[in-house]
């Protein structure tokens, strides 16, 4: 339904522009008129036009002067002119105000019509692209939430796997670098431990999530995360790389305004937990501050930053080549590991030659913290006697000495690290693959695969491209279709008993994948092959 706004003077012209729309577009169009300038705002605002005829000259307000006030509430009215008058400037001006057609009474019906259809062909364009653009943002709803609770997982229990987090942020279009957490945790009161009754408290947030997740939109540009029992994780993508005092009674004042309004909304009390300004890849560290705010403290917002709860360093001690040698090691990279190692010792030799005992101290330290980092991630079998010679390098070995047994025990220990990893893959993968080889016949899903081989489905199918370089399915299909061609060759089995052979219950679905994979069906290929 087309709403149509006729504009004129003449009683007339617009019995006749009724008549003509009605017997040209019965039913499709609603059409109501005015005669006046004024009447004519009025008409458009109670009305809401798609597509209007305006006179130019009417009593009162003119029509130039009608339109441009009409604009004003609906810019999108699609205005055809009918004028008497063939004014250059009435033309112009009507021109600047993007009118459709500027039309010289008389007009026939056939112009007429043919404008109309015109008009109605815009409205429908604009309203499928309005329909798109709600369909859309509609989807965008339900998925963007679903990728914001996705990257917090992935920042919280997958902070190794980089080039996942770095799909979510792509994803999410997350440009900067560093990042705090939020952490919200629900109760019925507060108290000396935290908050009363969590769990209660979680489930009867789940109906007031999306209205808690819209609240906390409103105080900061971030991604929430799922409810997790009675606690809420946000992460606020930041410019800083380091808070200050100005900056942290900000987000105090901020949370607290911003906990209060969540409170009254879901009848909970609600505690606001502040992290560390991290880099994004430092989710888990930052959320595992925030927590510790909230355990050390009983107000209502705890910054991690007013608590005595980190390890403080002096002012020059290079700290984030620290941090990045162990997480090369955790990480298994070991050449960058060594690099990090010497750039650490390289500070030690060029500052602190003249406390000789305090490097000595620090290199075992760091050692020892390393195979620990690699005992804890899988990579080295331990041994009470293994580390019998570490004491007679720390305590007589040179500077020089020192040197290459660190960044030696650096890159090692990175090493066993991933070493442990690949053969744990491979070991994982080639046991994957024996099974596939005596059960293909079998209905293998990757779920029941993964069951098999005691593994998460997602983690299975990552590890097995990982190794394969190809999907699981797809190996599966490739091996029977190898064992398919060879039964073909042999000419011995119908169809029926070569499908049952590979694994293939429906003789039509087998002969569609054989043709994807060879460009030929089983009967083109069997025929082949006798010739």
């Amino acid at each position: 339904m087309y709403k149509v706004m006729l504009a004129d003077d003449e009683g007339i012209v617009i019995d006749s522009l009724t008549y003509i729309i009605r017997q040209n577009f019965d039913g499709e169009c609603q059409v109501e008129s005015a005669k006046t300038g004024r009447s004519v705002i009025e008409l458009a605002e109670s009305f809401r036009p798609d597509i209007a005829f305006m006179d130019i000259q009417m009593p009162g307000i003119n029509g130039i002067e009608a339109m441009k006030e009409i604009k004003k509430n609906n810019p999108n009215l699609i205005f055809i002119v009918m004028s008497a008058y063939d004014k250059f400037d009435y033309a112009q001006e009507a021109i600047n105000l993007g009118v459709l057609e500027y039309l010289h009474k008389p007009v026939n019906q056939k112009k007429i019509v043919e404008v109309l259809k015109k008009a109605m062909d815009i409205v429908d364009n604009r309203r499928e692209k309005r329909s798109r653009d709600l369909e859309t943002k509609e989807k965008l709803e339900i998925v963007v939430p679903m990728l914001e609770q996705g990257f917090i997982m992935a920042g919280l229990l997958q902070a190794q796997d980089r080039p996942g987090l770095e799909n979510y942020k792509s994803l999410l279009g997350i440009r900067k670098s560093h990042m705090f957490t939020l952490v919200l945790e629900f109760g019925d009161e507060k108290n000396e431990q935290g908050v009363t009754n969590p769990v209660g408290a979680g489930v009867r947030l789940q109906g007031s999530y999306q209205q808690v997740r819209s609240i906390i939109k409103e105080y900061y540009a971030c991604y929430v995360g799922p409810l997790m029992n009675n606690r809420l994780v946000c992460c606020v993508p930041t410019d800083m790389k380091q808070g200050d005092y100005e900056s942290r009674a900000r987000d105090v004042e901020r949370c607290r305004r911003m906990m209060e309004q969540i409170s009254d909304a879901c009848g909970l009390t609600c505690r606001v937990g502040v992290g560390s300004i991290l880099p994004v890849d430092k989710l888990e560290k930052s959320y595992e501050d925030a927590s510790k705010a909230l355990g050390n403290s009983d107000a209502s917002v705890a910054h991690c930053r007013d608590l005595p709860i980190f390890c403080e360093y002096e002012e020059d001690y290079p700290l984030n080549l620290e941090e990045q040698l162990f997480d090369c090691v955790r990480a298994g990279k070991g050449k960058e590991a060594r690099n990090a190692a010497e750039a650490f010792f390289d500070w030690m030799a060029e500052t602190q030659t003249d406390y000789m005992p305090n490097i000595r101290l620090k290199v075992l330290e760091f050692v020892l913290f390393m195979e620990y980092v690699a005992y804890k991630s899988g990579g080295m079998v331990y041994r009470f006697r293994d580390r019998s010679e570490y004491l007679d390098v720390v305590r007589t070995g040179s500077l020089e000495e020192m040197r290459r047994w660190f960044l030696k025990k650096a890159e090692e220990s990175a090493a066993n690290v991933s070493e442990k990893k690949k053969e744990y893959s491979h070991e994982i993968i080639e046991k994957a693959r024996e099974y596939i080889s005596r059960n293909y016949k079998k209905d293998l899903s990757l779920e029941s695969m993964s069951r098999e081989m005691d593994m998460s489905p997602y983690y299975f199918s990552k590890l097995f491209k990982e190794v394969t370089g190809t999907n699981f399915v797809e190996y599966v299909t490739s091996i029977r279709i190898r064992r398919a061609k060879e039964l073909l060759r042999e000419g011995k089995n119908s169809m029926k008993q070569i499908c049952q052979e590979i694994g293939y219950g429906d003789p039509n679905y087998f002969s569609r994948i054989f043709k994807k994979w060879t460009g030929q069906t089983p009967t083109e290929f069997k025929e082949g092959n006798e010739e």
